[in-house]
């Protein structure tokens, strides 16, 4: 699996799920049970009937395919009806990702060696991620959503544990934006063959894995410190955002009496 990069340098708003979350720096921790928001962003599990297509059905898929993709990014067959192309994947996480603190980006030789600079220091530090960066990834129709997840942290030379990520499918319809978390045994590839090249039609999406319940235990004792951290700031941040608020309901008010004990009676 192979990897190129692009990245958006905006950022998306959150004012649609603030009743929904609690968060932490841009960071959900908690999700809601029921959502206010229902008919904007919709998680819903849907089960999918599929059966095993032949190589004559896939190669008319791919042939289909091909004519429609405008960015020379199509798809290949092989003659053991395996195929290859290219996939997007929109990363929007929330939380500060852990990396090896004080090692140079992964040179061309690590890569070919297969080194993996993370290897190499036990320092660890946290950041944000860029929201809404984009990562292309070439990958083949065997290549489950557990390798993507894999490959992208690799990429990014995120020591997290891959499980407290997941792969989701963005799809339109009916005027909503829905989103279905992928199993780890999922083929992005197949899917994206299925959809067509139009990513309007699927995206895919790297978010924390939301399972309802925080996995405490996944997280290690200086992510557990940085997040304690980052909420006490947060919380000071939203007191002094409230006393700004109310302080200047408390000035309106008091120029509305003011005013109105000036008026002759």
């Amino acid at each position: 699996m192979t990897v190129d990069s692009s990245m958006s340098s905006g950022y998306c708003s959150l004012d649609e799920e603030l009743e929904d979350c609690f968060f932490t720096a841009k960071t959900t921790f908690f999700r809601n049970v029921q959502s206010k928001h229902s008919s904007k962003n919709v998680c819903k599990a849907v089960e999918e009937t599929q059966h095993p297509p032949t190589i004559q059905e896939i190669k008319q898929k791919i042939d289909s395919y091909n004519s429609r993709e405008k960015h020379c990014l199509g798809m290949k067959l092989s003659e053991d009806g395996t195929y290859t192309g290219f996939i997007k994947v929109h990363l929007k996480l929330r939380r500060p990702v852990t990396v090896p603190a004080g090692i140079r980006p992964q040179s061309i030789y690590d890569a070919i060696k297969e080194v993996n600079p993370a290897a190499t220091t036990d320092k660890r530090t946290s950041f944000y991620l860029p929201l809404d960066a984009i990562k292309q990834l070439h990958i083949s129709s065997s290549t489950t959503v557990s390798e993507v997840i894999q490959g992208l942290l690799k990429k990014f030379m995120v020591v997290d544990n891959p499980q407290k990520f997941a792969l989701f499918k963005r799809i339109h319809k009916d005027g909503q934006v829905l989103f279905q978390k992928l199993s780890i045994a999922d083929c992005p590839l197949y899917l994206r063959l299925l959809a067509g090249p139009d990513t309007d039609v699927l995206s895919f999406v790297l978010k924390e894995n939301e399972t309802g319940d925080v996995e405490w235990d996944a997280f290690s004792i200086p992510e557990l410190q940085n997040f304690l951290t980052i909420l006490e700031k947060e919380e000071q941040d939203k007191i002094h955002q409230l006393q700004k608020k109310y302080n200047k309901f408390r000035q309106k008010l008091e120029e509305a009496l003011r005013e109105s004990q000036g008026k002759p009676g």
